[in-house]
């Protein structure tokens, strides 16, 4: 999903000018959650290098696979904030409940 071009048909009312942004904001949310719920104890440093390794890997592969899509640094910045929402959320909600 990260690897190819989507089309953006700006007749929906839900589409606008960087919601692919917003997706990788909310997909790399929802794998941040899932890395810390499938790995509790794991330091948030090696946490955040192996997220942010795949974030620039998704990158590279996305100008180098030429689908249509290219490196945006945006793209890694809006990945780097949904990792670190998720590994929050999580944090949260096990403070919370457990």
């Amino acid at each position: 999903m990260l690897l190819r071009p989507g089309v953006e048909n700006h007749e929906y009312f839900f589409m606008f000018n960087g919601i692919d942004k917003v997706l990788h904001l909310g997909i790399f949310a929802m794998l941040g959650f899932s890395f810390m719920a499938a790995f509790p104890r794991i330091r948030f440093i090696y946490f955040f290098q192996i997220i942010l390794i795949y974030a620039f890997l998704t990158e590279i592969l996305q100008e180098d696979m030429h689908l249509g899509r290219s490196m945006e640094t945006l793209d890694i910045v809006a990945d780097t904030l949904g990792c670190l929402i998720g590994y929050y959320i999580y944090k949260m909600l096990v403070r919370r409940y457990f």
